[in-house]
């Protein structure tokens, strides 16, 4: 089973720190991984979103236990006004260079305004993972 912690930032500043679960309050220290850390706070510095999102789905996938190499981020910003999908995810991209050219594998984005997230506040479901190598479908008669 997926095991998803959905992190959603209504006021970053005000609840930093802090994660909503069930209408509690639960504090972040030691639930995130390194990566998954880096990856909040270069966003939170990059765009100052409204709403953050971040999903850590490497469990999913065929990598090790604990292991941080597969995310969904949505991101909430007024930055996006005026901008094409494709330059919201450049945006997103350049913030987490670092995260991409390393540990990163995949990373699923939805970056919208704060007007398109009021519209639709829900964070896409990523496809069950197919295992990569494990599905040889060049071996299948």
């Amino acid at each position: 089973m997926l095991s998803v912690l959905s992190i959603r930032l209504v006021a970053p500043r005000a609840m930093s720190g802090c994660v909503h679960l069930s209408g509690g309050c639960v504090k972040r220290a030691g639930m995130e991984g390194p990566v998954e850390a880096a990856i909040r706070a270069k966003l939170e510095q990059a765009l100052s979103p409204e709403v953050l999102e971040l999903r850590n789905e490497s469990s999913g996938h065929a990598v090790p236990p604990g292991s941080e190499t597969h995310f969904r981020v949505a991101v909430v910003s007024s930055r996006f006004e005026g901008l094409s999908s494709l330059q919201r995810h450049r945006l997103v991209h350049a913030a987490l260079a670092e995260e991409l050219a390393g540990p990163v594998h995949a990373l699923a984005i939805q970056a919208r305004t704060p007007a398109q997230w009021r519209d639709n506040p829900q964070i896409e479901i990523s496809p069950s993972c197919l295992g990569g190598s494990k599905k040889d479908l060049h071996g299948v008669s």
